[in-house]
């Protein structure tokens, strides 16, 4: 396995593919390349196929978030995604917040991880 820290490489024709077989969507190209281009992107390949993403997204300071830890599902319980999540902790210029899908709390806190503020969403009005 080849991991990537800040993979300058990684772009919205090689991550909607890879997100599509986790999170099936209609992703612009355009605005995905914009979203990849102000986060930084930690990967994982084998044999030069994407298997495992894990986003950041800072000022730099202040905050950080992880915007997504993906990893195929094929890739899964392999070690590929608590890696992801060690390179980020060791490679992130501020303390991270972030959200966890329902049942990957356990996955969370077995990397470390400790429970914090209660999320919120809210959605822009059109």
């Amino acid at each position: 396995m080849e991991y990537q820290i800040d993979d300058k490489s990684l772009n919205s024709s090689l991550f909607i593919p890879f997100v599509n077989k986790i999170w099936p969507g209609n992703y612009d190209m355009e605005k995905t390349q914009g979203a990849l281009s102000k986060t930084i992107n930690i990967t994982a390949y084998e044999n030069g196929t994407l298997v495992g993403c894990l986003r950041i997204l800072s000022d730099g300071y202040y905050f950080g978030t992880i915007t997504e830890l993906l990893v195929l599902p094929e890739y899964q319980k392999q070690g590929i995604g608590s890696r992801l999540l060690q390179l980020a902790k060791n490679n992130t210029p501020t303390m991270l917040y972030f959200g966890a899908q329902p049942g990957a709390e356990a996955f969370y806190e077995k990397n470390g991880c400790q429970r914090s503020l209660q999320a919120y969403t809210i959605e822009r009005e059109n």
